[in-house]
């Protein structure tokens, strides 16, 4: 959805305010997915950390396919490397 917004947005007020209307509802249950998939993670875990690392790690790998579907744009190693260093930091913190 924050992709197709960023490409597709006309720059008219109108279209830009119905487009905000009708798109609220997909925001909103996507905002309340992220805050329950994170409460219900740290009551499974305990381990609020892992579960931050985890979601964030999450966010990045759907933020680069969506840049690649809507943008055409293919990750170069530096985007394969911060991958790499995050699964590194999730293995940390649940080592702790």
């Amino acid at each position: 959805m924050f992709s197709y917004q960023n490409k597709h947005i006309d720059l008219a007020f109108e279209t830009t305010l119905k487009y905000q209307i009708y798109a609220f509802p997909l925001f909103l249950i996507a905002n309340m997915l992220i805050g329950y998939g994170i409460k219900f993670g740290f009551k499974a875990v305990h381990n609020l950390t892992f579960v931050l690392l985890t979601s964030k790690g999450m966010e990045v790998i759907i933020a680069v396919l969506m840049s690649y579907l809507f943008f055409k744009e293919a990750p170069t190693w530096k985007t394969l490397l911060g991958i790499f260093i995050m699964a590194i930091g999730v293995v940390i913190s649940k080592m702790k």
